[in-house]
């Protein structure tokens, strides 16, 4: 009798089936979550999804912007190749170079064994990197925008946290060099030479947008493009307040047509930056708020008085 109640307390009491199935898919969720976490997708800017186990710990970097990123970041030790242009952080000159984005040494990239490659949209590696197995992320920033959008995508991709604060952290930076502009340096008229050709940076240019935030006047209009090849004599006529050039382009200013003529350059005020101040200003990265100070001091030390007299 004893024996009878027992088991028919038991039975009523005992655990029902669906209260069974939940615990089993808890227990499953627990053993699971890791791995779930681990799981890493990005969108790069040729709209492939990239799908990864786990955050990777070993990048190569086809892009100097992308490999700063990566540093700007703290995940520096995380690169085992970059690009031959890739000279900054100065830990990232010891690091194995593989080439450039449109001449990459397939052979080393593989034999670094890397997770990902990072590469610009415009390099030729992709497709054979690809076809190796060996996972692609594509990005290529062109605008203050897209520095944002790359450093944030990065920031997925490594699983680090907080990249937001990074970007701010940028931003601010340049917000605070328009700030520094002195009265006498705003409203004037610039012209940025990225390399000797002439190229010059456009008003649509991430340089451009600079520019703007800086509260000065670019004269190559947004119509051209962003990094137009330009007539020397086209520069004469448009007559800029400043001109701001990298050193190679400096060597030969005044043997242009019509270029010792101009009053920028009679007056001295014109810029020529370093290789090290060039390479800041050229590529669209975390140390955009570092060029966009260049520039600053450029124009406060080199703006005309009187833009109008050029004195």
């Amino acid at each position: 009798m004893t024996l009878g109640v027992g088991w028919r307390d038991w039975h009523r009491k005992r655990p029902n089936a669906r209260a069974w199935r939940a615990c089993w898919l808890a227990v499953c969720w627990l053993a699971l979550a890791p791995l779930l976490r681990a799981q890493v997708v990005v969108t790069d800017d040729q709209g492939v999804s990239v799908r990864l186990a786990q955050p990777p710990q070993r990048i190569v970097s086809l892009l100097p912007s992308l490999a700063e990123t990566v540093c700007e970041l703290g995940q520096c030790h995380r690169l085992v190749g970059v690009d031959r242009y890739t000279n900054w952080p100065a830990v990232l000159r010891d690091v194995p170079r593989v080439g450039g984005g449109l001449d990459p040494h397939i052979e080393r990239i593989v034999a670094l064994r890397p997770d990902v490659v990072l590469l610009a949209t415009s390099s030729r590696a992709g497709e054979r990197l690809r076809a190796l197995g060996i996972p692609v992320v594509a990005l290529e920033p062109k605008t203050h925008a897209d520095v944002q959008r790359v450093l944030l995508r990065i920031g997925a991709l490594l699983q680090v946290s907080d990249p937001l604060r990074v970007w701010q952290s940028i931003d601010a930076a340049v917000t605070a060099a328009a700030r520094s502009l002195p009265d006498h340096a705003r409203g004037v008229r610039v012209y940025v030479e990225v390399s000797p050709g002439p190229y010059a940076a456009g008003e649509a240019s991430f340089i451009g947008e600079t520019l703007a935030r800086l509260g000065v006047r670019n004269v190559v209009p947004a119509s051209m493009g962003p990094f137009p090849k330009l007539n020397p004599e086209w520069v004469v006529r448009a007559d800029p307040d400043v001109i701001v050039v990298g050193a190679r382009s400096a060597v030969d200013l005044l043997q242009r047509p019509g270029w010792g003529a101009m009053r920028a350059l009679r007056g001295g005020h014109f810029c020529v930056l370093t290789p090290a101040d060039s390479d800041v200003l050229l590529r669209p990265g975390p140390r955009m708020g570092e060029a966009a100070a260049i520039l600053a001091r450029c124009l406060a030390s080199k703006a005309p008085r009187d833009p109008g007299g050029r004195s």
